[in-house]
C-alpha cells in the first residue's frame, strides 16, 4: 500500500486533527494514527511525500516494530538554506541531517528516497556544492534529480539570475555521478544478505520483484533469473548475489 499525497506529514491539518471513527473506534486524524491503523492491515505500507517535520520522528518506532515499512520518501529539493527559502521549503539542513542520523540509529535498514532540483534561479556554485555535501552526508538510498525549467504562472519564473542550460546540465551530471556511486555502494552492501521480495511478475526469463526498499515504477527491482516456481503477489526470501547502481539479482531460498 502506497500512501501518497501533496504532503503526507500534514495529514489532518485541514480539519485540525479532529477525532473521527474508523471500524467503530475513535481515531485522531493525524499522520501517526493513520500509519498505526494502516499497519494493522497486514500489508506493506510505504509512506511517500513526507516532509521532515519533528512529528515524523513518531513514525520511526512504528517502522522499528514492523508496523509500516522502513521507507520514507522525503522531497528535500535542495540543501542550500538560501535556495530552500526561495523555494518556500523547510531550510533547517543541519537539523534535517541530525534527524536522518537519529532515524537510522533506531532503524538501521531505513530506506530514504528523495528528489532534488538543480539550476533553480539564483543557484550559485556554492549553493550547488552545499547540495553535494548534503548528498554525501545523508547517504540517501533512492534519489531523482530534475533540472529546473519554467512552469506557467510559477512565481519562480520572476526570480532573477536564471541558470544557463549548459550549467544546469553540468551540475545535473555531477549530481548524478555522486549519487550513482552512493547508490552502488549501498546496494553492494546487500550482496550475501537474505531479503524479503514481493513478486510482481514472472516471464520467460524468470521472476521480477521488489524488496521493501523499492517502490513500484520509481525505484529498483530484484531479479530472480530462471525462477518460475512463484507467482505475482508471493513474498519470498531471496539471497542477494549481485547488485549494480539500481537493481539486485538473487535466488529464492
Amino acid at each position: 500500500m502506497l500512501v501518497i499525497s501533496q504532503d503526507t506529514s500534514a495529514y489532518g491539518v485541514d480539519i485540525k486533527h479532529r477525532t473521527d471513527f474508523w471500524d467503530g473506534r475513535p481515531l485522531k486524524t493525524d499522520m501517526y494514527q493513520l500509519s498505526a491503523a494502516l499497519g494493522e492491515l497486514g500489508v506493506w505500507v510505504r509512506l511517500h511525500y513526507v516532509y521532515p517535520y519533528p512529528h515524523v520522528d513518531n513514525i520511526i518506532p512504528l517502522m522499528a516494530d514492523g508496523k509500516v515499512l522502513p521507507y520514507l520518501d522525503i522531497p528535500f529539493q535542495h540543501a542550500s538554506p538560501t535556495l530552500l527559502r526561495k523555494m518556500r521549503r523547510p531550510g533547517q539542513v543541519e537539523q534535517t541531517l541530525e534527524r536522518i542520523h537519529s532515524w537510522r540509529q533506531q532503524v538501521p535498514d531505513l530506506t530514504l528516497r528523495s528528489t532534488f532540483i538543480v539550476g533553480f534561479p539564483g543557484e550559485t556554485e556554492d549553493d550547488f556544492n552545499q547540495l553535494l555535501d548534503f548528498l554525501q552526508e545523508a547517504q540517501l538510498d533512492r534519489v531523482r534529480c530534475f533540472q529546473y525549467s519554467p512552469v506557467e504562472r510559477a512565481k519562480a519564473n520572476d526570480l532573477p539570475d536564471h541558470v544557463p542550460d549548459e550549467v544546469k546540465q553540468e551540475r545535473y551530471d555531477r549530481f548524478m555521478q555522486l549519487q550513482q556511486k552512493i547508490s552502488t555502494d549501498k546496494l553492494q552492501q546487500k550482496v550475501g544478505k537474505i531479503i524479503s521480495v514481493l513478486i510482481d511478475e514472472v516471464d520467460e526469463e524468470g521472476a521480477i520483484g521488489r524488496s521493501f526498499a523499492d517502490a513500484p515504477e520509481i525505484d529498483g527491482a530484484v531479479y530472480l533469473n530462471d525462477e518460475k516456481n512463484v507467482k505475482a503477489g508471493d513474498i519470498v526470501q531471496v539471497q542477494v548475489e549481485h547488485a549494480d547502481e539500481y537493481d539486485l539479482w538473487g535466488s529464492k531460498m
